[in-house]
């Protein structure tokens, strides 16, 4: 037995937290994930928020598997190898496409292109997560399952009754995450695969309150007014913080905003927050390392009183 720092998620939810773990390129190989009271305690290389430690029983047999996202039944290698994609594919029985992206995000829809390295020639696929479902093209629109545990600390935080604009909906995941504990939710996007996709995963998750948009984020403040919000998400991690004056109309007093965004120092953006909301609480997380300098960071902004 070994002592390591792990994460503790009800076992329902242990096989996304699983995969997360995979994508942010923390979870120990060596030791193997084990159960207790209703808990899958998963052993992770290093410790995050709330994280405890534990033992575990060692692997001693070891696969090294590229390294890969994996979305549903996709696979994402960060590298052209298909003896690697063939690799993955044997392991993970639940995977049916390997893929390479051949382009970066890029264009106003922030979109990619993808080779098909194994398997399935496909870039669509059903993903699951904490009981929700969405279908996802990643050539249509941008996803990622990095975000799933950060929608559950959202979840976590909200009060009944809320209304969330999310500004850079993509296929929906946040607003078919937060939808059910919500009393609205208004869903844009300017790329209009993005929007249809998102339709498509209100419609499988039986959602009646989230209204999707197609629109561009800029022009939001005059196409709702003159309703406020009481949770705006702004997940869009290049370009997020250009967009605070145009939520600054669409925010109250006591509004959180959650602005995503890549940083290579902390507290970035924060004289650009107070400039759009002078006297806002604003705290700021490390959700994951993107380079040697640079990280993906969350800043939480709760909007001052006026005046």
């Amino acid at each position: 037995m070994k002592e390591q720092w792990c994460l503790r998620v009800p076992v329902q939810e242990g096989e996304v937290a699983r995969r997360c773990a995979i994508a942010e390129n923390i979870l120990d190989r060596t030791l193997r994930p084990r159960a207790e009271n209703g808990f899958l305690l998963i052993p992770v290389l290093s410790p995050h928020d709330g994280d405890e430690r534990a033992e575990f029983a060692e692997n001693h047999v070891i696969e090294e598997l590229p390294r890969h996202e994996q979305i549903g039944g996709i696979v994402v290698l960060q590298d052209d190898d298909c003896a690697g994609a063939e690799k993955i594919l044997a392991a993970r029985p639940s995977a049916h496409t390997a893929l390479f992206a051949t382009s970066p995000v890029e264009g106003e829809f922030r979109t990619k292109t993808f080779k098909v390295l194994a398997g399935r020639p496909t870039t669509e696929t059903i993903y699951h997560e904490y009981g929700r479902r969405m279908k996802i093209d990643l050539t249509a629109a941008y996803f990622s399952a990095r975000l799933a545990n950060e929608r559950q600390r959202i979840l976590s935080q909200m009060q009944p009754g809320e209304k969330i604009l999310d500004m850079f909906a993509g296929v929906g995941p946040f607003p078919v995450m937060l939808g059910s504990a919500a009393e609205l939710v208004i869903a844009n996007d300017l790329n209009p695969g993005a929007v249809l996709l998102m339709q498509e995963n209100i419609r499988l998750n039986h959602l009646t309150n989230v209204i999707p948009m197609l629109g561009n984020a800029r022009n939001l403040a005059e196409i709702v007014s003159p309703m406020k919000f009481d949770r705006i998400i702004m997940n869009l991690p290049m370009d997020a913080a250009e967009f605070l004056p145009a939520a600054a109309p669409l925010a109250k007093s006591g509004t959180i905003v959650h602005l995503y965004s890549l940083v290579e120092r902390e507290g970035e953006h924060n004289a650009d927050i107070l400039r759009v909301f002078p006297g806002a609480k604003i705290t700021e997380r490390v959700l994951r390392s993107y380079s040697p300098t640079s990280w993906h960071a969350v800043y939480d902004i709760e909007v001052a009183a006026c005046g």
